[in-house]
């Protein structure tokens, strides 16, 4: 273990920051903080808010967004589709149409359905309005970053915001945002932003390798090595191997009789499936007999859909062989 601030850890941030850069695709700094992904959520509406947010909602997470900009005492309206459907640029647009907003935010991937929304058109549609350059796009991707190609400098997204425990493959307790020029000029005119997660004192410290706060240094030397793994797999393999177990997990799902909650042509996230629990299996009974065999899967998220529909990952470091593996354990438990 190394102190915060001595040098062997600006060091090591001085050697992360531009493997991140290349992952968010971006020339920004990415922020880092010892945090989950909800951590930035709350950020991201303190430091760029000083009008109306535009909550984007189509499932738990993105509904979380909402519950945060209200808690923060962010002024908000929502555009809420049904779970399981994407949010459309065209519905984004036409909302924001009557310029009352500065931000808008909207869940990537949303974790809880398997719905990848089209983020690249969404902040094309934005950025055609009449005052689409003031508005701040905040994009929640934790679940979908290193996992799904989001180029945060081309599609000129503003926030883009993302944690260590789902395609990073990491323990939990590491958060990442890259922060547009935009939105830091926001941020500078917006009172109240805050001490541990103002945008514009993360960026500050950053700038010299370090955190204002302690950050938790074993997992930055964790970050390091996958970092370096990743970028060795490359990250359009890596892209494709998400991609492919992905339609690995809907051809199973399929076969056994069960229905996906999203569209497997259009929109289905290539991290998450969601899957319709229409053979009404016993999802905790499930889980103890994969427990058992050191597998789990995830029951439906919330009220709505625990034991209505239930998930399986194929992000990170999973490889087609886990997901076989996982199948054919299922098929066991199914037959019994």
């Amino acid at each position: 273990m190394i102190g915060h601030r001595m040098p062997e850890c600006a060091e090591l941030i001085g050697r992360i920051q531009p493997k991140l850069q290349q992952v968010f695709y971006t020339n920004r700094r990415v922020l880092i903080a010892a945090s989950t992904g909800t951590g930035f959520m709350e950020a991201s509406v303190r430091n760029t808010v000083n009008s109306k947010v535009l909550n984007c909602v189509n499932g738990a997470f993105s509904q979380r967004m909402r519950e945060i900009t209200e808690a923060n005492g962010k002024a908000n309206e929502v555009l809420e589709v049904a779970w399981g459907q994407p949010i459309l640029p065209a519905q984004v647009a036409e909302r924001l149409a009557d310029g009352s907003f500065d931000a808008v935010t909207v869940a990537h991937n949303e974790t809880s359905t398997g719905v990848t929304s089209p983020i690249r058109e969404i902040v094309e549609a934005v950025r055609q309005l009449p005052n689409g350059d003031e508005i701040i796009v905040i994009v929640d991707a934790v679940s979908s970053m290193a996992g799904i190609k989001v180029e945060f400098d081309a599609w000129d997204i503003d926030v883009l915001l993302t944690s260590s425990q789902k395609a990073f493959a990491l323990p939990p307790g590491l958060a990442f945002c890259a922060v547009s020029a935009r939105a830091m000029n926001k941020a500078a005119t917006v009172p109240n932003r805050g001490y541990y997660f103002d945008f514009l004192l993360l960026d500050k410290y950053l700038a010299k390798n370090q955190t204002p706060a302690t950050t938790p240094i074993s997992l930055l030397y964790a970050l390091d090595l996958q970092l370096d793994d990743m970028l060795a797999e490359g990250l359009d393999n890596r892209f494709a191997r998400h991609l492919a177990m992905r339609d690995r997990t809907h051809k199973w799902a399929l076969a056994k009789g069960f229905k996906l909650f999203a569209d497997p042509v259009t929109y289905a996230s290539p991290t998450v499936t969601s899957i319709h629990n229409n053979l009404e299996i016993d999802i905790p009974a499930l889980n103890a007999f994969l427990h058992e065999r050191d597998m789990i899967i995830s029951n439906g998220y919330g009220a709505k859909l625990k034991n209505v529909s239930f998930r399986i990952a194929h992000m990170g470091d999973l490889q087609m062989s886990d997901m076989e593996e996982l199948f054919a354990a299922i098929d066991q438990y199914m037959a019994k």
